[in-house]
């Protein structure tokens, strides 16, 4: 078997938001899944989940995983032989948007989590195509899944991720960056900024496809995956 991988899913999201990579990657190497703790900050959830992971491994997050994914390169760089983030902002989140927030912790705490979620997670954050209402009905079902307790930790977790440019500048490993091009949540120049910052950062635009390539167009970004882990590149535009 191959070399282990770790995914880390987004923004309340659970195993299925990875189900077609954790079919095609577990086929041929072990897959570990970082899920949801008790924890209030990237560096809290970090911190946990690095006690139960192997001496070494690869490394993929999406979203607020991706943050999480940093910061675990950050805490543990010689146990990450490489990295891949999707739909990924290093960057902290801006004080004006952390403010406008706040009103959904209201929402959430009187039972409007499907509201908060379509929120932070809108129908156009994905590329219009016949498959969103089913992707959004899935974020929608993990969001529940998961709940509102675990909505307000995660919502802090994400207003309070750290800036990682200093983590990111230093870390010499090979780095797969995966965008969708229909993504407005973390739109193509934030993603071509965080290829650029990382030594060894490679980027590639997933079409049709916008903040969860991975289930827009699981094919492609499997694929691409698949080459990256395997220690090759795929066709990529370098950071």
């Amino acid at each position: 078997m191959s070399e282990p991988v770790v995914l880390i899913p987004g923004f309340m999201a659970d195993a299925r938001s990875f189900m077609p990579q954790l079919v095609a990657l577990g086929t041929t190497r072990p897959v570990i899944l970082v899920t949801p703790a008790q924890a209030d900050t990237v560096e809290q959830l970090a911190t946990s989940a690095l006690p139960a992971l192997p001496p070494r491994f690869s490394l993929v997050g999406h979203g607020l995983g991706g943050n999480v994914a940093i910061e675990i390169l950050r805490k543990a760089p010689q146990a990450v032989s490489r990295i891949a983030l999707i739909s990924t902002d290093p960057l902290p989140e801006p004080a004006e948007q952390r403010a406008r927030q706040e009103t959904l912790v209201v929402a959430a705490r009187t039972g409007r989590l499907a509201d908060c979620i379509a929120q932070l997670v809108p129908a156009t954050a994905l590329h219009d195509a016949p498959w969103r209402g089913e992707v959004m009905a899935l974020v929608q079902d993990m969001a529940a899944t998961l709940g509102t307790e675990q909505f307000l930790r995660q919502l802090r977790m994400m207003q309070r991720r750290p800036d990682q440019q200093k983590t990111l500048r230093k870390a010499n490993v090979p780095t797969l960056i995966l965008a969708g091009a229909a993504d407005t949540i973390v739109p193509r120049r934030r993603a071509e900024f965080l290829a650029r910052m990382m030594p060894q950062g490679c980027l590639e635009i997933i079409a049709e496809a916008g903040h969860l390539p991975q289930l827009e167009q699981p094919e492609a970004v499997t694929s691409a995956l698949q080459i990256f882990l395997s220690g090759r590149l795929p066709t990529l535009m370098l950071g």
